[in-house]
């Protein structure tokens, strides 16, 4: 099994990343810090005669390495009430994907397990639950396969660590992740 880590926080060593840190450790997982990434908003021309434009960015070279992964971890700080920018681009972009016949979008989707990680400076672990959902709405619109979600509470770097029930839950996927 291949897992790819599609991390959305705008900072790096931030407490979504800490999260996916144990959750991966001693396993062959890649990182991918889509602040790293130039990837434009999208432009919407799903009815268009033309279709979408080619755009100069990333988003489709990570969107190929994205559908060479089983496995697929997309975490992000909640902002807003939302997911990050960066992962929102990211995924508004999958749109354009969606018509690709040569990079079989779709179909290599559906092959797909998701797991999600949000992270959020509200103690009430019921603040990121539409993210949760929206989450199982987009894999449910893509034929995605989502398996679970861990929810951290942390604000400030750091913080996470004190949220004893996100750091079991990330040992219960390292285990998981480990025995695949």
């Amino acid at each position: 099994m291949k897992i790819g880590v599609f991390l959305g926080s705008a900072r790096r060593e931030g407490n979504t990343e800490e999260l996916v840190n144990r959750v991966i450790k001693n396993i062959d997982a890649d990182v991918f810090h889509l602040l790293d990434y130039r990837i434009e908003p999208i432009v919407d021309m799903r009815h268009t005669e033309q279709g979408f434009s080619p755009v100069d960015d990333d988003a489709e070279d990570l969107v190929k390495k994205m559908l060479e992964y089983d496995v697929l971890i997309f975490a992000t700080p909640l902002y807003w009430y939302t997911m990050s920018g960066h992962m929102k681009n990211f995924i508004d972009r999958w749109s354009q994907f969606l018509r690709s016949e040569s990079l079989g979008f779709l179909p290599n989707m559906k092959q797909k397990k998701a797991y999600l990680i949000v992270t959020s400076g509200d103690k009430r672990k019921i603040t990121p639950l539409p993210l949760v959902q929206q989450f199982q709405y987009i894999c449910q619109f893509i034929g995605v396969e989502f398996v679970d979600y861990l929810l951290g509470t942390g604000n400030k770097p750091g913080e996470i660590v004190d949220d004893s029930s996100a750091l079991a839950k990330a040992e219960e996927w390292n285990a998981i992740f480990r025995n695949m």
